[in-house]
Formats: C-alpha cells, structure tokens, sequence
C-alpha cells in the first residue's frame, strides 16, 4: 500500500464511522442534548472537528479560504465570532445558533474537499513546513482569541495537519460522541 493511498482510506474512515456509529443512530433532534455536566453535545463536537479540519486543510495547506466562509449562513453562524467553535468546551452560543439540517452537509462539505485534495497529494509535500498562523489569520481567526491554537499550529509540518486535524483530531472526538450516543441511551449494542 503506498502512504497516499493509506493516507486517504484513513481519512475516509474516519466519516464511514461517523455515519455508522453516530448521524445513522442519532437523531438529529438529539444532537444539541447534553449528557453531563461539562460535556459536549454530538453537534458540537461535529462542528468543533469539521472546522478544524477546515481550516487545517483550506486554509493553512491549501492556502484559501476555509469552506465555513461560505456556509456560515446556512449554518445560522453569520452572527457567531469566527473563533467560536475552536475550543475544546462546548461554547453554548454557537450549538443553540447551528442549524442542524446545514451540519451533516457541512461536514460532509469539507469532508470531501479535503478527500480530492489528498488524492491528488504529492506526499512528498507534507515533508514541507506549514504557515499555521497565517492561515488562521487569513481566516479571520485572531491570535488574541485563540493564543494557544496559534501556538499549536506553529512550526508544524503539514503532515501534522493532516495527521491530527483532519484525522487525528477527528478520530479523538468521534470517539467522544459515540460515547455521547451510549449515555444518550441509544447504543445500537
């Protein structure tokens, strides 16, 4: 197997089991629900990964605009600060703005923008130093929001953000709302 194409099954993975494990059993009406004191709801949770992911790949790697510019309004966001949803604490502002029926696409979205992307990766690039920063910045994504991502983001190559951002971190979290899921009561198990 060679590393683009174990590169692009693992990413594509990672929306297999969220389709199997989570938005295929949940439903959508329960996906703001709370289980716990300190917890985040499944909505957040896709959100907080997808956009992540968004600005990992759009933004820093490909050096654009993250895909969320355009979907803020379908997600009912246009009036939520554009660092809201970054932080690992459910941020109850933004989960009581989304609009559900826009998520699942949305994910779905940069999902598979980022997909047509690492198939046609030279993966000799992910070799190459990332511009982390700048491309929170060129998102509108202030260090004086978000001081501790600006310093994670920084002097990583862009491996790194394929590795965690748009796999990694998604896997982490995809494991939190099928977890969600069982205190929910909905465990298909």
């Amino acid at each position: 197997m060679d590393l683009r194409h174990w590169i692009t099954a693992e990413h594509d993975a990672v929306l297999a089991r969220f389709d199997q494990s989570v938005a295929s059993v949940v439903p959508q009406d329960r996906w703001t629900d709370a289980v716990g004191a300190g917890g985040s709801s499944i909505a957040w949770l896709a959100f907080h990964t997808t956009y992540h992911a968004d600005l990992a790949v759009n933004a820093v790697l490909r050096q654009g605009e993250p895909l969320l510019a355009t979907w803020r309004d379908e997600l009912g966001l246009a009036a939520v600060p554009v660092a809201v949803g970054l932080g690992e604490t459910e941020q109850p502002e933004l989960t009581a703005a989304l609009d559900l029926d826009h998520l699942v696409p949305y994910v779905r979205a940069v999902h598979a923008g980022a997909a047509d992307w690492l198939g046609d990766l030279d993966v000799d690039a992910l070799d190459r130093p990332a511009t982390g920063p700048e491309g929170l910045r060129r998102s509108g994504v202030a260090e004086s929001e978000v001081p501790w991502l600006y310093a994670m983001w920084t002097g990583k190559p862009a491996a790194w953000f394929v590795q965690w951002e748009a796999i990694g971190h998604r896997v982490n979290h995809l494991g939190e709302m099928v977890a969600v899921r069982n205190r929910l009561g909905l465990s298909p198990f």
